[in-house]
């Protein structure tokens, strides 16, 4: 059975969209750093609470970096609600949270727009939207909110322990990584790009779900373990149970704490982009602060300190870093223009299915 996934090479014109204020509290223009100006509601007297939900990495740096300024800025006072992707979309589903403000990988994102979770965004409120990748500025739609930051899922491997160069997706099925491979568990975000990999090696431009299955089933006497959290991952890394496997860029220096001379490699078919997108919740009552803090999110001056901290890869195109700032992280035309983008719609709408098939075929 042929199903169509949409994957093509993304597209780096950054073209800049003419964006002005509306509504009762126009944004000013500050350039890439600016932020727009605070709704009524928090220009004085008590702070307006402004609540975000959020993976909770990188605590200090947020708070002192990203938080602190623009609670300033704003008079708002930010309660975060800390966990997985899964644990805080369910909260919102079921009611039992009060968030005006979601982080998300594009993967629950989707899920969160299907389920009717989120508003439409103003995008005249966000002014920075012209600085930022194309692929960012609407990864699912543009009544939805932006991408901040887009990594990459390729291969790590440690050369001595492999004893040869990996150039390519299709040498995970090597005899040389027999019994030293480690893949993601399709439940996990980045599971279905394996699964897309997996067709495009069996030489197929359209995904190929039969052929795909079929090619991952190969790998299966090869594989130590199907890791569900990267953790995991840099665990067996590290103490030499494995020798490579796909993983997110972000994770390499980890790796390279272990074993340094971890090498990290786009596949020549190209890695895949992995987005995390910020969206505001649907009822929240502070809609136009919330877009207010997408936008400074999105500036030069958030993405740059967060960039040179390795906390998030930077998807504002105003930024310069030199070779050492950039290293570790999804940085440059040269590398973004490169990555897949996989149809989470799609993605999502066979998820189901491919889990069932995964459990039966695969994972025995």
């Amino acid at each position: 059975m042929k199903q169509k996934m949409l994957r093509g090479l993304i597209s780096l014109s950054v073209v800049g969209l003419a964006l002005t204020g509306c509504g009762t509290a126009p944004a000013k223009d500050q350039g890439n750093t600016g932020t727009a100006t605070a709704s009524p509601a928090g220009t004085s007297g008590e702070p307006t609470q402004l609540v975000i939900s959020t993976w909770g990495f990188s605590d200090d740096f947020f708070k002192k970096e990203v938080y602190a300024p623009f609670e300033k800025e704003h008079n708002v006072k930010i309660v975060l609600e800390i966990g997985n992707n899964s644990e805080r979309l369910n909260k919102v589903k079921q009611g039992s949270s009060k968030v005006d403000l979601i982080y998300l990988s594009d993967y629950y994102a989707q899920q969160g727009i299907e389920a009717g979770l989120f508003e439409k965004i103003d995008r005249s409120r966000i002014p920075n939207l012209k600085d930022i990748y194309d692929i960012a500025k609407a990864p699912l739609g543009e009544d939805y909110g932006p991408a901040y930051t887009v990594g990459r899922f390729g291969i790590a491997y440690n050369p001595k322990a492999v004893g040869k160069e990996i150039t390519s997706w299709s040498d995970l099925w090597s005899p040389e990584l027999s019994k030293k491979l480690t893949l993601p568990n399709i439940t996990s975000t980045t599971g279905p790009m394996v699964l897309d990999a997996a067709s495009l090696v069996s030489g197929n431009a359209k995904f190929n779900e039969d052929q795909a299955f079929t090619k991952v089933k190969e790998l299966n006497k090869g594989v130590v373990k199907y890791y569900g959290q990267t953790s995991e991952f840099v665990n067996m890394f590290a103490q030499g149970e494995i020798a490579a496997g796909p993983i997110m860029e972000m994770y390499v220096k980890d790796l390279k704490a272990a074993v340094p001379d971890t090498k990290f490699i786009s596949p020549k078919e190209g890695a895949y982009a992995v987005m995390n997108t910020v969206n505001v919740i649907k009822g929240s009552k502070n809609k136009q602060l919330a877009e207010d803090f997408i936008n400074w999110h999105l500036s030069k001056e958030v993405q740059e300190k967060s960039a040179k901290a390795k906390v998030d890869s930077p998807v504002n195109t105003t930024l310069q870093l030199s070779a050492d700032e950039a290293q570790g992280i999804t940085y440059g035309a040269d590398v973004v223009n490169k990555l897949i983008k996989m149809d989470m719609k799609f993605v999502n709408e066979h998820l189901k299915s491919w889990i069932d098939r995964w459990n039966k075929e695969v994972a025995q």
